[in-house]
């Protein structure tokens, strides 16, 4: 899951960004809303959480950019301003979700998992392919009934793959996906994640490496897919 933390109290925006990333997503940080925006026309986002007093260009106007672009993210509207009439005006420019400060960290992840969720090409609830069936809002995964005791980044990289299947995916579309703006592109860590992941998967392989393309799930023809 991709997400941009909008915020322009610095302290608070690196905090939401470590917590989201802890949760295995991969978060880009902007601190106005000029800079969110040149973000938001070069990337593609799930999720915007996005504070609605930011310099630069408003968090108004920013929100109802993205509402009216031809992939639109789901946008959640930070606030001081919780009362209804001002949620109702958020809403109103083509925010999702509303969330007023101060507000409490485990409740921005699943309002903001809930969000990727409702995307049209969100995943299904639950990813099944070659024996492994993974839950993206549960955070669980096994193969064969056994469970996978998975890092952050092995098991979106896991979800990806299951999503995408049975398309490969190459390495660079999986950094972009799965890491953030700071990845490295001649970084080895999509390759080291995958060989980690092999491992812990089992045999026989359920991720192959497919020449020219990179990285797919080993579906047989009977396959149920997502």
């Amino acid at each position: 899951m991709r997400v941009l933390v909008v915020e322009d109290v610095r302290r608070l925006a690196d905090d939401i960004g470590e917590g989201l990333r802890d949760q295995g997503m991969a978060v880009d940080v902007a601190y106005d809303g000029l800079t969110a925006s040149e973000k938001c026309a070069s990337t593609d986002y799930d999720v915007v959480v996005l504070d609605r007093d930011l310099p630069g260009l408003h968090g108004d106007v920013l929100c109802r950019q993205i509402a009216e672009s031809a992939d639109p993210a789901l946008v959640l509207m930070l606030t001081a301003a919780g009362a209804p009439d001002e949620r109702v005006q958020g809403l109103c420019l083509g925010a999702d979700d509303y969330l007023p400060k101060p507000f409490h960290f485990p409740e921005l992840v699943l309002r903001v998992q809930a969000l990727a969720r409702r995307r049209p090409a969100a995943r299904p609830r639950v990813l099944r392919a070659a024996g492994v069936e993974l839950d993206p809002m549960l955070r669980t995964a096994a193969r064969d009934g056994r469970p996978l005791r998975l890092s952050p980044k092995e098991f979106e990289v896991l979800a990806a793959l299951l999503a995408a299947a049975p398309a490969p995916m190459s390495a660079e579309h999986l950094l972009e996906k799965v890491w953030d703006e700071n990845a490295d592109p001649f970084t080895r860590t999509v390759s080291v994640t995958v060989g980690r992941l092999r491992r812990k998967l089992g045999a026989p392989d359920v991720i192959v490496t497919i020449a020219g393309a990179g990285y797919g799930i080993a579906v047989s023809g009977d396959e149920d897919l997502p």
